[in-house]
């Protein structure tokens, strides 16, 4: 029996919230065997947000299999990855198709967004 967690960013609740960075609630999906076998809301104070997070400590979202977002840049992505988390941009707005899609190799993908300089230098 194979057990995964992907996580959703979702900060209305409803929708795949467009960028993950500062989103600070998830749906954790429990996939057992590649099938849903639960949702639960995950809420993060603001200080947990990626954003903000401190990448040397743990994180919430640690153990993921993927995070799906509606859009992210290069830093997110690499910070994920360095945690062995999958990195996934999606257009798609709802949550459960959006891991439905995934689970079945279908999800429709963004690139990642390339970081900008603006002076303050986010990573």
């Amino acid at each position: 029996m194979e057990t995964m967690k992907i996580a959703v960013a979702s900060q209305n609740r409803r929708e795949v919230t467009g960028h993950a960075g500062r989103c600070r609630k998830f749906w954790i999906y429990t996939m057992v065997d590649g099938e849903v076998r639960g949702r639960e809301l995950l809420e993060l104070p603001k200080e947990r947000s990626f954003h903000e997070h401190d990448v040397r400590l743990p994180h919430p979202l640690d153990g993921m299999r993927a995070l799906i977002t509606g859009g992210m840049g290069s830093g997110l992505a690499r910070k994920l990855a360095a945690r062995g988390i999958e990195a996934v941009a999606t257009p798609a707005r709802d949550p459960d198709r959006a891991v439905a899609d995934w689970l079945a190799g279908s999800l429709e993908r963004l690139a990642v967004e390339e970081e900008h300089a603006h002076g303050g230098g986010h990573a």
